[in-house]
């Protein structure tokens, strides 16, 4: 096969008098996006008994889009490779409201998970283009905090958009949470076209170009390092609420409290994640591999006390807020070049690494018990921290 190689020809600079705005509009489509894609969890009985299936049915609308998205990250950059990205993210916030309209008035399930394969597109094309955008939108030396804008939808998302949308549905019905998120869409769409420059297409994204990153060693390391962090997070997070219940004295009220001090610990580490990574990614990743597994396996013999399972929780919201950022930065600074293939690739194993954790997790789970998926969640989450540790190798020996 013949292999496309693709020049460091990023396009003119656009106007940078808005570009902190720009970058929030951004980081409002990731939020939009990462809220619609987990909204279900939050609302998976109320779905089930309103459709008439059963919850773990009702659960292929947070599993599917995951999977979607893992394609589209791939394929969406490749279908538009010479499309204005400005107007390439407009036209995805708006197939996200219509997605959102046809899930709150789809009269069956069958037409509730088609409508979620096409949130499943809109995710993945949104963040294989948003996760590099943050390079185009500020100058250089603002480039890391605006990439951490930007990823801070996920933890934002976490914290307000999915608890937000779950108690609308609570108090209105299910269908207005959906209804609600369609809104939201149709106004980030226009916040997007108001604010964000021109930005066209600086690089041919063909299919061959993805081969040719995988051969970039230390783009592999931080690729394989993402996959078994977020594998693990997720096979051990999926399942944290059962092993909180068993926590002696602890009851519904304040589990939602730790989830959500969780999640805010998620946003500070984003942050401050992104801080560390814009100047040392490869550091900013140990970091986050060694905390990330010591905090998930304490967690298992923690179990006995409210107290340190409380702060175990809050710092593991604060190792995971920063993966996300700190690997994008891995990725960027592996392939310059290509900034926007690599973060489609990234984009595309992030997403195979939820459904994969999520499914592994729960398989451990249910023949092991819960307490088992964190010492999965952790033994992966160490695997991670040797893959980065063993990249300086492949760094040096590229430079």
């Amino acid at each position: 096969m013949a292999q496309h190689t693709q020049l460091p020809t990023p396009p003119a600079a656009p106007p940078r008098q808005r570009g902190g705005l720009a970058v929030v509009a951004v980081a409002s489509a990731t939020f939009s996006v990462v809220t619609t894609e987990m909204l279900p969890v939050g609302l998976l009985t109320s779905i089930g008994s309103g459709l008439h299936v059963s919850d773990g049915t009702a659960g292929l609308a947070v599993t599917l889009p995951g999977l979607v998205a893992a394609l589209a990250a791939l394929l969406l950059p490749v279908a538009v490779r010479r499309a204005d990205r400005r107007t390439v993210l407009c036209a995805l916030m708006a197939l996200l409201a219509a997605a959102n309209l046809a899930s709150a008035l789809a009269p069956a399930f069958g037409v509730l998970l088609a409508a979620r394969v096409l949130v499943g597109v809109c995710i993945g094309g949104v963040w294989a283009i948003a996760a590099g955008l943050g390079v185009r939108l500020v100058r250089e030396e603002a480039a890391g905090r605006a990439t951490a804008v930007i990823f801070s939808g996920i933890a934002v998302a976490s914290v307000l958009g999915v608890p937000a949308g779950t108690l609308l549905g609570e108090l209105a019905g299910w269908r207005w949470g959906f209804a609600a998120l369609a809104v939201l869409a149709l106004a980030v769409a226009g916040l997007l076209a108001t604010v964000l420059p021109a930005l066209p297409a600086g690089e041919g994204v063909g299919l061959g170009a993805f081969a040719g990153l995988l051969r970039i060693g230390r783009l592999r390391a931080g690729l394989l390092a993402v996959t078994l962090l977020v594998t693990g997070h997720f096979a051990a997070y999926t399942y944290v609420r059962p092993v909180l219940e068993r926590v002696p004295g602890i009851g519904a009220g304040l589990i939602s409290g730790l989830l959500l001090a969780y999640g805010t610990a998620g946003i500070v580490g984003n942050f401050a994640g992104g801080a560390v990574a814009a100047r040392d990614p490869r550091k900013a990743l140990l970091a986050l591999s060694a905390g990330l597994g010591a905090v998930v396996l304490l967690l298992v013999p923690a179990g006995g006390s409210l107290a340190a399972s409380a702060a175990l929780l809050v710092a593991w919201g604060l190792a995971y807020g920063g993966v996300s950022v700190s690997a994008q930065n891995w990725v960027m600074a592996a392939a310059p070049h290509a900034r926007e293939a690599a973060s489609a690739l990234f984009a595309g194993v992030f997403n195979v690494a939820i459904a994969l954790g999520a499914f592994a997790g729960g398989r451990v789970a249910d023949s092991r018990g819960a307490g088992d998926a964190l010492w999965l969640g952790g033994a992966l989450a160490g695997l991670a921290l040797v893959a980065v540790a063993c990249a300086k190798g492949a760094a040096t020996r590229e430079g």
